[in-house]
């Protein structure tokens, strides 16, 4: 998987303020790269330097087999939610439609920021050029 990519989902995840959540398609959409399949590789192997239980499945099911860790952070910080946590951390859902993200204008800009980087990067891979050339700084 591309580094710059791997930075971006990360970047995306940091942006998501307390309380409000992003599917993993949400954040693939967002960036033009990727799908949800790679946002989730990318949180569950480097998710635990950013907000990870922000970034939830379409069904507004918590990240998998993180459901009862998940559950502390969406009551402290006051997400909408329906049902109740079971002893597995199953038994509820975000109520996503409530609480998906929407960025605000300085979001905007940071995503723009990220898809032109990741968009860099893949014409360079394209032409064999090296890596970082020429980035945007976030």
């Amino acid at each position: 998987m591309r580094e710059d990519f791997r930075e971006a989902v990360l970047a995306v995840a940091a942006l998501i303020p307390p309380g409000r959540v992003l599917a993993y398609g949400d954040i693939a959409e967002l960036l033009d790269a990727g799908g949800p399949r790679q946002v989730g590789s990318v949180l569950s192997r480097e998710g635990g330097s950013v907000p990870w239980w922000r970034v939830i499945r379409s069904s507004g099911e918590p990240p998998a087999c993180h459901g009862r860790r998940a559950w502390t952070h969406y009551l402290r910080e006051e997400t909408p939610l329906r049902g109740s946590v079971e002893p597995d951390g199953s038994g509820y859902r975000v109520r996503i439609s409530q609480a998906r993200w929407q960025p605000d204008d300085a979001g905007w800009e940071t995503l723009d920021a990220l898809r032109n980087r990741l968009a860099a990067g893949a014409s360079q891979a394209k032409q064999g050029m090296s890596p970082g050339h020429g980035e945007v700084e976030v």
